[in-house]
C-alpha cells in the first residue's frame, strides 16, 4: 500500500468557517500577534491569552469537517495516509483521518507550565485558577512564536517516507513548516492544492497544481488517486 503524506494548513479549515490567521479580517484581527501567541505575551497578560484561545476553542463546537477533510479520510481505504497539519483544530480527526500530527499544537489540549509540562485533554474554558496535579498553572497546548516546534523532526521523517505528497491550504510561506516539502523524495509526485498557488508547475520535480480551494480540490484529487489505485469509481453524489 502506497504512503500518502498530507501537509495541511489553515485553508483546509477555512472552508469549514474557521477564520484564518493571515487573511484580512482573520481571527487575530484586533490583537497584536505577539500579545496572544508568544511566551512574552502570556507572561504580560495571561487573562487575555486564555480568553483568546477560549474563544477559538468554543468555535470548534460550531463548525464541522468539510468535503476536503472527508476526502482525505476516504483515501485511507486505498492508501496509508499521514496528515501533518499546521491547524490546531480537530476537524481532520472528526472527518475520520486516523493519523494526524499537529505541528503547532491542539486547541483541545492544555499543558502544565511546570517542569513536567503534563498535557491534558480540555474542552471547556481555561482559567487562571486551573492547575495541574502539582499545582502549576495551565496554558494552551499551542506552539507560540519563538518556541521550538517539537514535532518537526517527525514531520520531516514522515515527508521523507511519502510515495505521494499533498500540500493543501497552506501558502508555503510560514517556516519551519514550509521547508518540509524539501524532504520529499525526488521521484514522489507532489500535488499542490491552492486557488492562488505560490509555486508554479516545473518549480519542483513532479509538481502538479490544482488551482482550487481545499473543499473543491481535495475531492478532485482523491477521486484521481483512488481511480489510479483501484480502477474507475462512480461520481460523487
Amino acid at each position: 500500500m502506497k504512503k500518502i503524506v498530507v501537509l495541511s494548513g489553515a485553508g483546509v479549515s477555512a472552508d469549514s468557517g474557521v477564520s484564518t490567521f493571515r487573511d484580512a479580517g482573520g481571527l487575530w484581527e484586533g490583537h497584536d500577534v505577539m500579545e496572544v501567541a508568544s511566551p512574552e505575551g502570556f507572561a504580560r497578560n495571561p487573562e487575555l491569552v486564555l480568553e483568546f484561545y477560549n474563544q477559538r476553542r468554543r468555535q470548534l463546537f460550531e463548525v464541522s469537517p468539510n468535503e476536503g477533510h472527508l476526502a482525505l479520510a476516504e483515501l485511507e481505504t486505498f492508501f496509508e495516509v499521514d496528515v501533518v497539519t499546521q491547524n490546531v483544530d480537530d476537524l481532520h480527526e472528526r472527518a475520520g483521518s486516523s493519523k494526524v500530527l499537529h505541528l503547532h499544537g491542539e486547541l483541545l489540549k492544555v499543558r502544565s507550565t511546570g517542569p513536567r509540562q503534563t498535557v491534558y485533554s480540555w474542552k471547556k474554558d481555561l482559567t487562571m485558577e486551573d492547575r495541574c496535579e502539582e499545582g502549576h498553572p495551565l496554558r494552551p497546548h499551542i506552539v507560540w512564536f519563538g518556541e521550538d516546534v517539537p514535532l518537526l523532526p517527525k514531520a520531516a521523517w514522515l515527508t521523507q517516507q511519502a510515495d505521494i505528497l499533498i500540500v493543501v491550504g497552506t501558502s508555503l510561506q510560514v517556516y519551519p513548516a514550509a521547508g518540509l516539502i524539501h524532504y520529499k523524495k525526488p521521484e514522489a509526485p507532489l500535488y499542490l492544492i491552492d486557488p492562488n498557488p505560490a509555486l508554479r508547475a516545473g518549480e519542483l520535480k513532479r509538481l502538479e497544481i490544482i488551482a482550487e480551494r481545499s473543499a473543491v480540490g481535495l475531492p478532485i484529487l482523491a477521486d484521481l488517486l483512488i481511480h489510479r489505485a483501484s480502477g474507475p469509481v462512480g461520481p460523487r453524489p
